[in-house]
């Protein structure tokens, strides 16, 4: 039955090019999808005062595990899970409709003039329909494949389904084998190498991006001391190149009595050019002055920027786009309404959470994201632009952070923008993820100079779905990403990080000890540290008058940071150049003493050092605490590490004193007199990996990576010792590592596939909702009331989940299919002008021209209009063959279903095969989150 057009739907137009294109079409604008879905059954258009048009405010997505609002019927309160079993909410995240968008109206949809007029948005890539077919050719179905249904989009704080795109993969695959001549096959192999050409890409460009970041980073960091004579734009590293590979050291303190290096006559600092020291001589104390004040002055405006810059380009709120649903929610902002956007949520709602794309460092949302959940403009391009230029000024600023945790995020987000261009992976998300993970390890190779272990970190920290293909990949995308950035040479030093070093000595046995210390030490800071910023993060940053004013944290952390960090030298440097000198090896004949580190007389210079890097420790572990949270980019690697190394530094010193002192006891026999066998850069080293294993709760990648800086596996067993040891600390004392607290405290719905619970006595139906609203196909379901049933159910707060669609039986109702929210949003806005019109679903074939095979609808062959397809038969939407467990089955069952298939519901029914209810994703989180706190 074709569509009819006329006055009551002006929007839809006699001209064949701008009719809506049918269950196969991209998403339209969310204005004209409300608009309407709101006229259905309304005799005008001026009528206001209607209950499908209440008061427009801005719309709370649910963010959490969730809904916040209560389902409810006329105003009668209706007994839900939650409600069952006393669940709390979770924060909401705002989300108003209007403002920036990432993607432009549909072309064929007229749209308010305010749309239209924008070059902005008619410049914008156009997005395909999600399940869009690849060609025109018939697909017979392979055997008794049943259909899954047509997906149109994945909302912003959705869950994907992941049977759905391996379905509709292996369709396409069926696809391009069914060609058997030699273009046939060309286009097979063309498409097998595509996913390698896509992660060559992702590496080049993740690597072109490190390199102008690093180089960004390093004149910015140089700026607050002075300036290049011989090129302003020089860092001090290519102002005054340093023998031996090392950056000029800053100048050393009175009280470390060692020499100082030599001085650079290209360099002027700020303090010589205000105010110059007379040739008569002076204290310089009025210098000095100079130089701190432009120090805190530089680094505040490099933090100011950068949190002005995360703050006002990537907050959550500026990220809508055509993809985004629930547009008949009573609190759904349309275009006009930018008035709305700051006013309170609704008495009795639950705060609205604004989260700031390119704060933090990226990796709990990566790994949410990785998960199966959508954030739309999370990996966008407004994002990275944003996080890379951020991260430049905000480690520029000598901010407690680091920028190698950044580069996860940002490599995900070239990964995520190139994958757009290719149809294989724009219209799957499953594979996409695929993609991304291969992206995540080259940020990690490019941040550590380790492509092996940024892969095994994809695999080990941020991954959840990693086959044989993905790894084989992400290894590829690793190297291509670290070879061209040891062409390009970031440092001018031909070393991938500045950090890298070799040592030339073993260790030896009795060593052992000292490093099992550390390892107590890194496991003890891990979890001290992790409780820390959490619970600063929950009861300060977010609960007192911070949390209004982010900017203003900003600027007193960069004061006190500078207040601090100015008068010790090895908290004045930059966090990888600190690392680098408490990993160097002091090589003897050497001039290059790595800013005093190097202790030649341990009875004279020891104990000057030694207060000096302990001081040292505590500044950046205290820093560290109050900063990592902040709205700049950052990380946590670099300063971890700088800490785990100073306590390392300390300790090796400290047995070199003794080994000095006691040349001849039998635990140091295994030296034989030479005064030199202890190396305290080695233990620098272990430490450092030793508290990040505490902190991050990594082990194998970590211990890699460590190996890759080094260039040998001499040292493997210290390295492991520590991190095994660690990381058993750590988890005794605080279960989780800093990245799942980070989760914890935004209330990502992240399901740990990792993680193992305790049942009990607990069976599928305590965690089985069976009061979700249902489509009964016995009865008359017109486009209105089935209008009606989508509004209470996107008001209830659950947009991201549907409606099973039953049918009556002799003793109960059994299952036709499942219908999600946005499919059935998606289809009323096309046949809104017909509300009495009676919409069926049928459970054979919802066309007439034979069964569908798997994802893709056989509506496809007959083009992109509804010419021979009814489309008030709803069937092609309909997921005829959901995942569906008896009430009878151990409940362990449910969470393999959630984490090894990545189901988004799952239906119950008896043993009999009747409808009892429905376990969606979000119900699981919070039912798992409950049993968690009952068992901690």
């Amino acid at each position: 039955m074709p569509l009819k057009n006329g006055p009551s739907n002006p929007v839809l137009r006699s001209d064949e090019d701008v009719l809506p294109s049918g269950p196969l079409s991209g998403p339209s604008s969310i204005e004209w999808r409300r608009q309407r879905l709101l006229q259905i059954g309304s005799p005008t258009a001026e009528d206001e005062q209607s209950p499908l048009r209440p008061a427009l405010e801005a719309r709370a997505a649910s963010y959490g595990t969730l809904p916040s609002v209560s389902r409810t019927n006329g105003g009668k309160q209706k007994s839900t899970f939650r409600n069952r079993h006393g669940l709390g909410t979770l924060p909401d995240i705002h989300i108003p409709r209007g403002g920036h968008r990432t993607n432009p109206p549909t072309p064929s949809i007229t749209t308010p003039r305010s749309l239209r007029a924008s070059t902005y948005f008619a410049a914008q890539r156009p997005i395909s329909a999600y399940d869009q077919p690849n060609g025109k050719d018939v697909l017979q179905p392979e055997g008794a494949v049943k259909t899954n249904g047509i997906r149109v989009w994945y909302s912003s704080f959705t869950s994907i389904d992941w049977l759905h795109d391996s379905i509709k993969d292996s369709a396409r695959k069926a696809r391009l084998r069914r060609h058997k001549s030699r273009r046939g096959r060309l286009r097979r192999q063309l498409d097998r190498s595509l996913g390698w050409v896509v992660v060559t890409i992702i590496g080049f460009l993740t690597a072109i991006v490190a390199f102008m970041i690093v180089r960004g980073e390093q004149w910015l960091f140089d700026i607050k001391e002075g300036y290049c004579t011989t090129g302003a734009w020089k860092a001090k590293r290519f102002c005054c190149p340093v023998k031996d590979d090392t950056v000029f050291a800053p100048r050393t303190p009175a009280f470390v009595t060692l020499s100082v290096e030599d001085a650079c006559p290209a360099w002027r600092t700020w303090g010589d050019f205000f105010a110059p020291v007379p040739s008569s001589g002076g204290d310089g104390v009025e210098q000095q002055a100079v130089e701190y004040a432009v120090y805190a002055a530089i680094a505040t405006l490099l933090a100011v920027i950068s949190a002005v810059l995360t703050i006002n380009l990537t907050a959550s709120t500026s990220f809508v786009t055509r993809k985004d649903s629930g547009v008949l929610s009573s609190t759904f902002a349309s275009g006009n309404d930018d008035q709305k956007l700051t006013e309170p949520p609704v008495s009795g709602a639950a705060p609205r959470k604004v989260l700031y794309y390119a704060a933090g460092s990226g990796i709990p949302e990566i790994k949410t994201i990785l998960s199966g959940f959508v954030i739309h403009g999370y990996l966008g391009g407004r994002t990275l632009f944003t996080k890379s230029v951020g991260l430049a000024l905000s480690v520029a600023s000598g901010l407690s952070l680091g920028k190698e945790g950044p580069f996860v995020h940002i490599a995900s987000c070239i990964g995520n923008i190139v994958s757009r261009f290719f149809s294989k992976y724009e219209n799957n998300e499953g594979k996409r993820r695929g993609i991304l993970s291969a992206a995540c390890a080259a940020g990690v190779a490019v941040a550590f100079g380790a492509p092996i272990g940024g892969v095994l970190f994809s695999l080990e920290e941020v991954s959840y779905f990693f086959p044989a293909k993905v790894m084989w990949r992400s290894f590829f995308c690793a190297m291509v990403a670290a070879v061209t950035l040891r062409f390009l040479d970031p440092f001018g030093s031909g070393k991938l990080v500045l950090f890298q070093v070799t040592y030339d000595k073993d260790w030896h046995a009795y060593e052992l000890i000292p490093f099992l210390f550390l390892g107590v030490f890194g496991g003890v800071y891990g979890a001290l540290f992790s409780k820390l910023n959490h619970r600063w993060s929950r009861d300060v940053r977010n609960a007192t008058w911070l949390k209004r004013y982010p900017v203003v944290e900003v600027i007193l952390v960069t004061l006190v940071t500078a207040m601090l960090s100015f008068m010790n030298p090895y908290t004045r440097m930059g966090g990888t150049e600190l690392v680098y000198n408490l990993f160097a090896e002091c090589r003897s004949g050497s001039t290059n003493t790595h800013s005093g580190l190097c202790v030649l007389d341990p009875p004279t210079q020891a104990t000057p050092v030694i207060r000096s890097i302990f001081v040292a420790l505590l500044v950046k572990g205290a820093l560290t605490i109050v900063t990592f949270g902040i709205k700049v980019p950052a990380g946590i690697f670099i300063p971890t590490l700088g800490v785990g190394a100073c306590a390392g530094r300390i300790l090796g010193i400290l047995i070199q004193w003794a080994q000095y002192r006691y040349p001849n006891s039998p635990a140091f026999a295994a030296c034989e007199g030479d005064l030199n066998c202890v190396i305290p850069g080695l233990y620098a080293m272990v430490g450092a990996a030793a508290t990040l294993s505490g902190v991050t709760r990594t082990t194998v990648s970590l211990a890699v990576i460590m190996f890759e800086l080094t260039d040998t596996l001499t040292y493997a067993v210290p390295v492991m010792l520590s991190i095994l040891v660690a990381k058993t600390i750590a988890d005794s004392l605080e279960p989780k590592g800093i990245y799942d607290l980070v989760i914890q405290l935004s209330q990502l719905p992240y399901l740990d596939a990792k993680h193992e619970y305790l049942w009990g006595n607990l069976l599928i139906n305590d965690v089985t909702d069976r009061d979700v609203d249902v489509i009964r196909v016995d009865r008359e379901n017109t486009v209105k009331s089935l209008r009606d049933q989508l509004q209470y159910l996107v008001e209830s707060g659950n947009s991201d989940s549907g409606f099973p669609i039953l049918r009556p039986d002799d003793e109960g109702t059994r299952m036709v299919g499942y219908i999600g929210a946005n499919e059935l949003e998606h289809a009323l806005s096309i046949v809104a002008d017909d509300p009495d019109q009676v919409i069926t679903f049928t459970a054979g074939s919802p066309h007439h021209g034979g069964p569908m095979a798997s994802s893709i609808s056989s509506l496809a062959e007959a083009g992109s209009n509804f010419i021979g397809t009814d489309p008030y038969d709803f069937s092609c939407y309909m997921d005829q063959a959901p995942l569906t467990v008896q009430d009878n089955s151990p409940i362990e069952l449910v969470q393999q279903l959630f984490t090894k298939l990545g189901s988004r519901y799952v239906v119950v029914t008896d043993t009999d095969g009747h409808y009892e209810g429905v376990i969606d994703k979000k119900t699981w989180l919070a039912f798992l989150d409950e049993l968690e706190h009952k068992t901690g």
